[in-house]
This record gives structure tokens, C-alpha cells and sequence, in this order.
């Protein structure tokens, strides 16, 4: 096994490529087991043989329980970067502007590997325009295809900042968007400004996105048992470290937790189904919640938790962030229009950003915890929420 600590400098990600090169090109090599800074193999157990036909071990974002380390091999990996090339045009030039640790950043050191193209790295301290420029200056005046993948927040924030960001955005002939939802309003807003956006479903145990724009990549086959989404094809991963008998792992599928349907033949993806809020007996996609709040006029991102509450089990409470004056009244009668009262958050309170963990995951155990303080605060008579009874 062969630990490497992305720090967020040139020279690991280019570590990390060397450690990736003989494993992606049959010469041999370790396992490889990317960290974060201050992450410890030891969980891996490096005294234990890996898993054969490992190639990548990935640690999840332990967002549903402890972190798992997600074994994929050399032809999965293989197998993802080369359908993302066919979906999106031909392999090409990319920018790095995600954290190497995490699949998706993983995938696009691979990409870039079995493109032979240069890899083109935003170094950390803080996604900023000006620094998405720089980083980008490179890949833009190479020729052939330019991509790179981005996070929503990562995408708002330039689409907010404008100017030679944007520019630098537009320029791109694709510009992957995943790792959490993206809001309608973000996409559209995003489209109109002429980035060619795409869609991106997955995760580390199908070597990262598998469907584009709803649409399987070649060879990835997704079905819906009881509206839950299950994945399988060449990009899957063969289970997880020291756990070989994972039941998400069954028969050459993978169960996935997350809601799903399909509408002219696009998978949709609907939320968790540990995220579904039960209030009054009744189910709450907070997703569908968000989708209606981020389409109302200064609402820029949202996030929907469900909170204990004595009489209903639980009530529908939304954290968002604005970008312009919103009536917090007029958000709440929108979701009782559309989705039905039971749907309505009881409590809207209005943050200054969305807490994130992992590669732009929306952190919802934190956003659940400041919507609580946020409630007992206002019962000492601090009106920063606002409330309608349940």
C-alpha cells in the first residue's frame, strides 16, 4: 500500500500521479491510498495484505457512519476516464481545482495521465476567481479539448464573482459539475452565461461520476429497486477494505442510499433516503424543498434538515443563503403551494454560508445543529429565524 498526502501543492498532486502512472499502464506498483493532511493509513490496516486487484483505495467521506476505504482497481479507474472522454469529446487538457484526495479529484490526475496531456493544478488556500484564472491560464491555450470539474459552491461562486472568472469558465469545453446537488437556478443561471456545464452522478465506489445529464456512461447500468438507485458496470469498485461480506455490494451491483426516478429516460436524483424527513407521518424529500426555495428571487443556495419535534416526530427547517432581500413568509407559502403544507419548513433561517464537508458535500448534521440553536435562540427572543407554527 502506497500512502500519499495531498497538502494541496503541485508536488503531490505530481506524487500522485507518479505513484498512479505504473498502475494505470500495467508496469506494476502498489495500491495507492491518497490522504488529506492529517489522515492516518493505520485505519487501512497497511500490515494486512490489500485486497486483490486493488489498484486505488479511496476513503469515503464518512457522511453516513465511519469512513470505508473503497477498493477499486486499475481497469475500473481505466474504465471511468476513458467513458468520460468518449461522453465529452475526446480526451484533453485539465485543471485540477478540487482536492486530490477524494475521487473526484483522483480521476482527473487519471484522466489527465491516459490523455498524456499536462495536468494544470489550483494550488489550496481558498477558491477564488483570480486564482481560478491563473490555474486555468494554461489549460485555455492548450489545444485541443479543456476541461475541469468543479463543486456547485465552487460553480456559484464564479458565476457570483463574474468578470475574467466567468470568462475563464466559459472557455472551457466542459466544465464536470458533482459531488452534491446543484440547485435548477444555479444550472440555468450557469447556461445562460454560456458554461458548458455538465452533470455529473456518482461516487467513490463507481469510481466517480457514472451518469452525465441523467444519461449512464458507456457500459454503466442503473436500475431502481423501490425508487432507490443501483449501479453496476466496468467502473465499479470490488467492495470495501477488510469488510468483504459489505451487503452494499451484491451480485455485480452496488445498492447506492439515494432516491432516484426517471423522467425522459434522465435518472433524477431525489436525495437520501437517510436525509427523508418524516413529519406528521408524511415523507419529505428535502430536496425537493430546495428546489423550490432556490428558484425563488433572492435565494441563493438552501439546505432542508428535519428537527425533533414533540407533536410531529419532526418539522421541516431550511438554512439558506441569500443573494438579494427575501421574505421569509413568501419562501414558506412557495413550498406550501407546490409541495403541499406538510412540505413547508416551520422554521427559515438565513446564513451567511452552507457548512460543506468532503468535496462540497453539504455538511447536514451541522446545518441541523445551527437550525436548532437558531430555534432556542429565538424562544429567548432573537427573531433571527423565522417561524410558522407546525
Amino acid at each position: 500500500m502506497h500512502p500519499v498526502t495531498l497538502d494541496g501543492t503541485e508536488a503531490a498532486v505530481h506524487a500522485l500521479a507518479r505513484a498512479l502512472r505504473p498502475l494505470l499502464d500495467g508496469s506494476g506498483g502498489s495500491a495507492v491510498l491518497p490522504l488529506a493532511p492529517g489522515e492516518s493509513p493505520l485505519d487501512m490496516r497497511r500490515d494486512l495484505p490489500v485486497e486483490p486487484g486493488t489498484g486505488l483505495i479511496v476513503r469515503t467521506s464518512g457522511s453516513t457512519g465511519a469512513a470505508k476505504g473503497v477498493l477499486l482497481s486499475a481497469a475500473a479507474l481505466r474504465a471511468s476516464a476513458t467513458a468520460t472522454h468518449a461522453r465529452l469529446g475526446g480526451a484533453g487538457t485539465w485543471l485540477l481545482a478540487m482536492p486530490a484526495h477524494h475521487i473526484a479529484g483522483v480521476q482527473v490526475v487519471i484522466r489527465s495521465l491516459l490523455a498524456g496531456t499536462p495536468l494544470a493544478v489550483l494550488p489550496a488556500g481558498g477558491f477564488r476567481g483570480r486564482r481560478f484564472v491563473e490555474a486555468a491560464s494554461d489549460v485555455l491555450a492548450a489545444d485541443g479539448p479543456r476541461y475541469t470539474a468543479l463543486v456547485p459552491t465552487q460553480l456559484t461562486r464564479l458565476l457570483t464573482e463574474g468578470g475574467d472568472a466567468l470568462a475563464a469558465a466559459r472557455s472551457f469545453d466542459a466544465v464536470l459539475v458533482g459531488g452534491a446537488a446543484t440547485s435548477p437556478t444555479t444550472l440555468a443561471q450557469a447556461k445562460d452565461a454560456g458554461i458548458e456545464v455538465v452533470t455529473t452522478y456518482g461516487m467513490s465506489e463507481t469510481a466517480g461520476g457514472c451518469v452525465y445529464d441523467g444519461v449512464p456512461l458507456d457500459g454503466v447500468r442503473v436500475r431502481l429497486e423501490d425508487d432507490v438507485v443501483h449501479l453496476s458496470g466496468p467502473t465499479l469498485a470490488h467492495g470495501y477494505r477488510l469488510d468483504p461480506d459489505n451487503p452494499a455490494f451484491t451480485d455485480g451491483w452496488f445498492h447506492t442510499s439515494d432516491l432516484g426516478r426517471v423522467v425522459d429516460g434522465k435518472l433524477e436524483i431525489l436525495g437520501r433516503t437517510d436525509d427523508l424527513i418524516n413529519t406528521g407521518g408524511k415523507k419529505v424529500a428535502p430536496t425537493a424543498v430546495e428546489r423550490v426555495l432556490t428558484a425563488q428571487a433572492g435565494v441563493a443556495e438552501a439546505c432542508v434538515v428535519g428537527l425533533p419535534d414533540p407533536e410531529w416526530g419532526q418539522r421541516v427547517a431550511a438554512a439558506i443563503v441569500a443573494n438579494g432581500d427575501v421574505d421569509t413568509a413568501s419562501l414558506i407559502a412557495a413550498v406550501r403551494a407546490q409541495l403541499g403544507a406538510h412540505a413547508a419548513p416551520k422554521q427559515v433561517h438565513v446564513i451567511a454560508e452552507i457548512p460543506l464537508r468532503g468535496p462540497g458535500k453539504v455538511d447536514r448534521a451541522a446545518v441541523a445543529q445551527l437550525l436548532a440553536s437558531a430555534a432556542t435562540s429565538r424562544t429567548r427572543g432573537n427573531n433571527s429565524s423565522a417561524n410558522t407554527p407546525p
